[in-house]
């Protein structure tokens, strides 16, 4: 009997901030004191740094895959021209266009075979 008593107790008393069994609370402004900010300035700074290294580091990411990006887009252009340009040399080296470019100049295409022309050494008469 007796321990339903107690219990009886304890359930009837309100339960308040001020009980020893819990904790107060401490509000965040007695927890940071000028103290702490000293102690922990080393850390502080060092975070800070860290934190200017990363953002450094992002943006000349970020500036190199624009270039990369830049000079991929000139290496493709380029590739296209060299595939043009060599394309149009194929074209005019063939016989037909050759033929038509150097007729202005008064040069026709041979209707015989070439001739092999060998001179004799003065030696060998």
């Amino acid at each position: 009997m007796a321990e339903e008593e107690i219990i009886d107790k304890i359930q009837e008393e309100p339960i308040t901030d001020e009980n020893p069994i819990s904790e107060p609370k401490k509000e965040w402004r007695l927890r940071i004191n000028y103290t702490m900010l000293v102690q922990n300035m080393p850390r502080i700074l060092f975070l800070a740094a860290l934190a200017l290294v990363y953002i450094a580091n992002s943006h000349l990411a970020e500036k190199r895959i624009r270039r990369i990006n830049q000079l991929s887009k000139e290496i493709k252009e380029l590739k296209w021209e060299y595939i043009n340009v060599k394309s149009e040399l194929m074209f005019r080296s063939k016989m037909s266009e050759v033929s038509k470019s150097v007729e202005q100049l008064g040069l026709k295409q041979l209707s015989s075979p070439p001739r092999k022309i060998v001179l004799k050494n003065n030696n060998e008469k």
